[in-house]
């Protein structure tokens, strides 16, 4: 229909509310989820600088496995959302379980290779306790990757048959749990052992396995599911569907790999100046991945619906909604940019109360506001990319910003490397490190808006 395909004021608003309908709990879902990392943080930060580096330092080992994991999965959105456009709706089923087979082995293996990356805290000059601390974390938590991976395959099929209240609610309850057993285990209460910063590592373990379960009961409980339910049969994997599973999910899952393992070793990087620095660079972080979750979500939601629109060949839609996406997101960051500017000290106060944390932290946080815009752009586009079924150049990308600019130039500012040209008198630490990120996370934005632009053009040409 032409009002849903023209960039006109009432196709626009149209195409706004329908993204905005589908998105907005996969927004609080999303939310909820970083929420329990922000809640792990945060209740940790009121124990001792100490248990803070040790979760913060755990933590970027198990982010980066954890979004890994996240976007190998994630081809099951793609693929579930052109076969709903095409009304091929029995072949859905065969999809989803199959895909389940992908979860275990992304999971299995992902776990090994977390507990192999925990051995690089011995080589970081870290305090002995700091080093045991986070390496017993990320052990604990490793456990938790095998029904993250399948909870994600369920996950995004749920999303792509439009079903996203399931996600809404399971990650809520989630979050109450995660908050109820960190309360009990960081600080011991109601005779529970006083565990510190590891006892988050039990309760996201547990919080996992449980997002799981209702995650199992609720597809066999709800109508809605009836016409793709995949738990009809027992089916064994099959290579013929798991080989191009993983050729699409793998570029994702390295996409998100180069983004989310920039800051993870920058995090790493960073601890070489004490608990200080890496605590304010973490909170500063871990603030800035929650307000992410809102452009995030409606690159989800946009995979949903730009897929609905190639597979029912109509690409001038899938042009239109891809650019209407992009502009949501950005409005968004304009918010989110302009709330981090003025309360960046209130920010701060509410994870810590060091005051010298506090005070770096909110310097850092005005770098974060600075990226908004960036980031907003780069996660959109390279979402309403994937709905194409497309993943190889956005991978190519995003290595390319990340580990091309924003690793090297933080790098060269944040350690001030002796001899190096063009690096500063001093190591300006963490606040080097931010500077790479938005210059990386700049060349990323304009690089992939500018794919966006030429690919969807093209798909119109040949159709």
């Amino acid at each position: 229909m032409p009002h849903t395909t023209s960039f006109t004021l009432p196709a626009i608003r149209t195409e706004v509310s329908s993204l905005w309908k589908l998105a907005w709990p996969i927004l609080i879902g999303q939310l909820a989820t970083v929420g329990m990392g922000a809640a792990d943080v945060a209740m940790t930060g009121h124990t001792n600088p100490e248990e803070l580096a040790a979760v913060s330092l755990g933590a970027a080992i198990w982010s980066i496995v954890l979004v890994t994991v996240s976007g190998i999965m994630m081809a099951i959105n793609t693929l579930v959302a052109h076969e709903i456009g095409a009304a091929r709706h029995d072949r859905v089923p065969h999809i989803v379980r199959q895909s389940l087979w992908k979860a275990l082995l992304v999971g299995l293996v992902a776990c090994l290779l977390t507990n192999m990356a925990a051995l690089v805290f011995d080589h970081l000059m870290l305090e002995p306790a700091v080093a045991a601390k986070a390496k017993l974390f990320v052990h604990i938590i490793s456990c938790a990757l095998p029904p993250f991976a399948a909870y994600r395959a369920l996950y995004g099929y749920s999303t792509s048959i439009n079903q996203t209240k399931p996600v809404m609610v399971i990650a809520l309850a989630a979050l109450g749990l995660n908050i109820l057993v960190n309360y009990l285990l960081i600080y011991g209460h109601w005779g529970m052992p006083k565990m510190g910063g590891v006892g988050c590592a039990v309760a996201t373990t547990c919080c996992v396995w449980m997002m799981l379960l209702a995650m199992l009961a609720w597809i066999k409980i709800a109508p809605a599911y009836r016409a793709t339910y995949p738990f009809t049969h027992w089916e064994w994997p099959q290579l013929s569907s798991i080989g191009p599973m993983l050729r699409l999910g793998l570029p994702i899952g390295v996409t998100y790999f180069a983004e989310v393992s920039a800051f993870g070793v920058i995090s790493l990087l960073v601890a070489r100046f004490g608990v200080i620095q890496v605590s304010a660079h973490q909170i500063a972080l871990n603030f800035s991945s929650v307000v992410f979750m809102v452009p995030l979500t409606f690159g989800i939601a946009l995979v949903t619906r730009v897929g609905h629109a190639v597979g029912e060949a109509n690409l001038r839609k899938a042009r239109f909604i891809s650019w209407v996406g992009v502009a949501m997101s950005l409005t968004a960051a304009i918010v989110s940019a302009t709330v981090i500017t003025i309360f960046r000290h209130q920010i701060a106060q509410a994870y810590t109360s060091d005051p010298q944390v506090q005070a770096l932290c909110a310097q850092l946080l005005l770098f974060a506001a600075l990226f908004q815009l960036s980031d907003a752009t780069q996660v959109a586009t390279s979402c309403a990319i994937r709905g194409y079924k497309v993943t190889r150049q956005p991978m190519l990308i995003q290595l390319l910003a990340f580990w091309g600019f924003s690793l090297p130039i933080g790098y060269v500012l944040g350690l001030a490397p002796a001899g190096f040209p063009w690096s500063p008198a001093e190591p300006m630490a963490a606040a080097g490190f931010w500077i790479g990120l938005v210059t990386g996370l700049t060349v990323a934005a304009v690089l992939l808006t500018w794919y966006l632009n030429r690919l969807s053009l093209r798909r119109m040409r040949e159709a």
